[in-house]
């Protein structure tokens, strides 16, 4: 199960454990912080595409550092006119650990009815297919 999250203006796929590197998130370390703006979600080969968000699912996250990335080095010139200047820039991140991408509830007891009917389907048959041989001798 994946999904796509968008957050901090880019859009970033996502499954349960990954980590990921977010623009800077007014979040202390060890916080949980939940992405509610979910693009995309791809369950067990059904995909649910959102207009322009899927409704009810939650993707939660664990808060793991804080930090700069590596420098960016913006130079300026112009020739013939002696004119330079060099400036770095490190742009600030959050560090985020995916914890759990959470569906709806009506969604999962759907799921767990489905699958509690077909096994009744099952012992249903096999018995009625056992009483027909029965029947017959």
């Amino acid at each position: 199960m994946y999904a796509v999250i968008e957050a901090c203006g880019k859009q970033y796929k996502v499954t349960k454990g990954d980590v990921v590197f977010f623009e800077k998130l007014d979040e202390e370390i060890d916080k949980k912080v939940t992405f509610d703006k979910v693009v995309l979600l791809s369950d067990d080969g059904k995909i649910e595409i959102g207009t322009p968000y899927v409704k009810g699912i939650k993707v939660e996250g664990k808060v793991v550092a804080h930090g700069k990335g590596k420098k960016i080095v913006v130079f300026k010139y112009k020739a013939k006119k002696n004119y330079r200047r060099k400036q770095g820039h490190r742009q600030p991140y959050t560090k985020v650990e995916i914890t759990a991408i959470k569906l709806p509830t009506a969604k999962t007891e759907k799921v767990e009815e489905k699958a509690t009917e077909v096994s009744a389907k099952t012992t249903t048959k096999k018995a009625t297919k056992k009483e027909t041989e029965k029947v017959e001798a």
